[in-house]
């Protein structure tokens, strides 16, 4: 069922109290370092803006543990708004209290502002009732736009849209839309890409999959597991002892319904997972003792290039290496520039992924990168999302 949206009811000229996900990666200076998810707010935040709305944003960023963190203030977040609005987004030095409310007083229409780290408070993350409602004092309505954290049962995600009147933003009814498509009704073949470190995390979510899809393919830390299931070594890397009778189970299941589940026919192995470290290609089922897996190898990459330009929809979520040093990065690039010449529709499910993608230049190339990682992976998974659950269907 689709969502209600901010297009859906009056906004001219109210108090609009919006979250958005502007956890954006920084230096410890505060330099952002990608700004793809502000970007991806500028939709919603416009729309309001041709409303006349007064628009209050609000957000978390980092993890600050309850408490101030110098460096983890939003006025950077700010200014790059302002610059891609060209128009001033005033900074708060808080988000709840008597000084926000003053200075919500005396917006005007088209007004914008920015509240301070949601996360400053303990009582955001415990989704305490009394921060809920001061925040939802501030405001009319309601909107929600922070897909990448509407996993999170957290004060400003649930709390708030059940104080007052609220609805998605234009950017959370993409991602729904999107997502929720994929597992739809797909132009086949249709394959699954996954990578990351372990396959405790993405359980839930193969298991979901494998029935729909026509390939899942295997890559990223994981791999050591599935090896360790086939009776070989995987030499010194992290291997999920718990989840080899899981893995047996959905190749068996793969096998039955006819997926294509595909694992990497070599390695590049390490002795260290650090720059400079001497590295080898190998087959998969002679990784050396001491040895950590750190990549995909070039017969892999071929492998899976052959089986996704073959495809009319994929999906891709997680690393397929150590991407973020470049010597293990070689089978992530090289897929994402496949995926980027396809003719097809190619999803790419947020998190590192989408910080692999961006950095690449890529991004444009895709037919859409979720600015959600954990989120997209739990919808695909089938789970019900809390910010998501709150919100009133159309």
């Amino acid at each position: 069922m689709a969502k209600k949206t901010v297009k859906d009811i009056n906004v001219k000229q109210k108090k609009v109290l919006v979250r958005v996900d502007f956890n954006v990666p920084t230096k410890p200076d505060g330099t952002i370092t990608d700004d793809t998810r502000i970007r991806a707010s500028l939709p919603t935040i416009n729309y309001l803006f041709g409303q006349q709305a007064r628009i209050i944003l609000c957000s978390h960023l980092g993890r600050p543990g309850g408490k101030v963190v110098e460096v983890l203030r939003l006025a950077p977040e700010a200014k790059r708004l302002s610059e891609l609005l060209k128009k001033p987004v005033a900074a708060l030095n808080d988000c709840i209290g008597p000084q926000v409310e003053d200075a919500v007083s005396k917006m005007r229409d088209g007004d914008i502002v920015l509240l301070e780290n949601l996360r400053f408070y303990p009582q955001e993350e415990a989704n305490d009732p009394d921060f809920a409602l001061k925040l939802s004092r501030l405001a009319d309505v309601y909107v929600d736009d922070a897909f990448g954290s509407c996993h999170r049962a957290h004060a400003s995600i649930v709390g708030v849209a059940r104080d007052m009147p609220a609805v998605a933003g234009l950017l959370m009814e993409k991602e729904l839309t999107t997502l929720n498509g994929l597992l739809g009704n797909p132009d086949r073949p249709f394959a699954v890409m996954i990578g990351g470190a372990k396959v405790s995390t993405k359980t839930g979510f193969l298991d979901n999959v494998l029935p729909k899809v026509n390939f899942l393919i295997i890559g990223g830390g994981m791999i050591a597991t599935f090896i360790k299931s086939q009776g070989y070594s995987a030499g010194a890397s992290a291997v999920e002892n718990d989840q080899v009778d899981h893995i047996l189970k959905l190749k068996e299941q793969a096998k039955s319904l006819g997926v294509g589940l595909m694992l990497p026919l070599d390695l590049i192995v390490a002795q260290k997972l650090e720059a400079g470290s001497a590295t080898k290609t190998v087959p998969i089922n002679q990784v050396p003792e001491g040895w950590i897996i750190a990549d995909i190898g070039p017969k892999t990459v071929e492998a899976f290039t052959k089986t996704i330009n073959g495809c009319k929809t994929v999906f891709w979520n997680g690393p397929l290496g150590v991407f973020e040093i470049p010597q293990f990065a070689e089978g992530t690039r090289s897929l994402a520039k496949v995926l980027a010449n396809l003719k097809a529709t190619t999803v790419i499910g947020g998190g590192s992924t989408a910080e692999a993608v961006v950095e690449m230049g890529l991004t444009d190339k895709m037919s859409y990168v979720s600015t959600g990682g954990g989120a997209s992976l739990e919808l695909l998974e089938g789970k019900v999302l809390p910010g998501v659950a709150v919100l009133p269907d159309k």
